[in-house]
C-alpha cells in the first residue's frame, strides 16, 4: 500500500517538472517596456497602470519584455471615450521577420454614443485575412474590462471578461496553418488609423478631443517564456495535460461563445462569399473559425 502511494505521489511529481511555465503580472516596469511616443505613454501608481495617449504628432506604445511560445494572456483596458473615431488601440501578439505570425485584438473608435468595433485576427506566416468583427455588451470606455487571449498548442481563444467570443483551432493536420514554431511578444499602442478605422475612413480623427487615452492594468500571464531557443515549458508540458497548455473550450463555454457570435459578432470572413468567390478558406468548412 505504501509502495504504491509513494509511486503515485512520484508520478504526480514527475508530470509537475513537466509543466514549468512562468506566471507575471502587478507591475507594468517590470513586465513592460515603452517602446514609442516619448511621454505620451505613462507608467504610474507605482507601476499598477500604463496610460497611452495620441495627439495629432504621435501615438504611442509599449511591448512585453519577455517573448512567448504559447500564453495564456490577461488585461484590463479602458478605451478611449467619448468621441474616439479615427482611433485604434491595438493589443496583440507578434513575431518578427517577413513570415510572421500574429494574434490581434484592435479596438476601432467611433463616434459619441455609437459603439466601439472590437476586430479580431489571426495570422500564420505572413498571412492574415482572418478577420472577425464583433460589438461588445457593454461601454468599454466606461471602466476597465478584461480582455484575454489563449493561445496553446489546441488552439486560440479570444474572450472578453472572461466570455470566449472566438476560437481558431489548430487543424494543422488537415492543412491550415498555425502558430505553433515562432515565440511572439506581447504589444499595444494607440494610433490614428482615420483612413481606414471609422466607418472606411468616412469619419475623420476629431483633433480638438486630443489628447485621446487609453488606460491598462491588471496584466496576468501564465507563459511559455522563449529565451535563446529555449522555452520554459518542457516539450512534454503539453502530453501530461498541463494546465492552461492543454485548455479548450467545456459545453458551457461553447454556449457562451455561440451567443456572443449570434448577438454581436458584426463580420464573419467566413460567411464573406464576395470575398472568396474561389471558395473559403480551409478552416471556415472545418467550423473551426465559425
Amino acid at each position: 500500500m505504501a509502495a504504491s502511494a509513494s509511486a503515485a505521489t512520484a508520478l504526480a511529481f514527475s508530470s509537475l517538472l513537466l509543466f514549468v511555465s512562468s506566471v507575471f503580472g502587478g507591475n507594468f516596469y517590470q513586465d513592460f517596456e515603452i517602446t514609442w511616443g516619448n511621454d505620451r505613454a505613462n507608467i504610474l501608481n507605482n507601476g499598477d497602470l500604463l496610460t497611452l495617449a495620441l495627439d495629432r504628432d504621435s501615438g504611442s506604445g509599449f511591448r512585453s519584455n519577455n517573448v512567448y511560445l504559447f500564453a495564456k494572456i490577461d488585461m484590463q483596458l479602458k478605451l478611449v471615450p467619448g468621441n474616439s473615431a479615427g482611433t485604434v488601440t491595438t493589443y496583440y501578439l507578434k513575431s518578427e521577420g517577413s513570415t510572421w505570425d500574429e494574434i490581434d485584438f484592435e479596438f476601432l473608435g467611433n463616434l459619441t454614443g455609437d459603439p466601439y468595433t472590437l476586430h479580431t485576427n489571426v495570422y500564420t506566416q505572413g498571412k492574415g485575412d482572418r478577420e472577425q468583427q464583433f460589438h461588445l455588451w457593454f461601454d468599454p470606455t466606461a471602466d476597465f474590462h478584461t480582455y484575454s487571449i489563449l493561445w496553446n498548442p489546441e488552439g486560440i481563444i479570444f474572450s472578453v471578461d472572461g466570455t470566449p467570443i472566438r476560437e481558431f483551432k489548430n487543424q494543422e493536420s488537415s492543412g491550415v496553418l498555425f502558430p505553433t514554431k515562432q515565440p511572439m511578444r506581447l504589444y499595444s499602442s494607440l494610433w490614428n488609423a482615420d483612413d481606414w478605422a471609422t466607418r472606411g475612413g468616412l469619419v475623420k480623427t476629431d483633433w480638438s478631443q486630443a489628447p485621446f487615452v487609453a488606460s491598462y492594468r491588471n496584466f496576468k500571464a501564465d507563459v511559455c517564456v522563449w529565451s535563446e531557443g529555449v522555452s520554459s515549458c518542457s516539450s512534454g508540458a503539453h502530453s501530461a495535460g498541463g494546465g492552461w497548455l492543454s485548455e479548450n473550450l467545456d459545453n458551457t463555454r461553447q454556449q457562451r461563445l455561440k451567443w456572443v457570435q449570434r448577438n454581436y459578432m458584426i463580420y464573419n470572413y467566413c460567411t464573406d462569399a464576395e470575398r472568396f468567390p474561389q471558395g473559403y478558406p480551409p478552416e471556415c468548412t472545418l467550423n473551426t473559425a465559425a
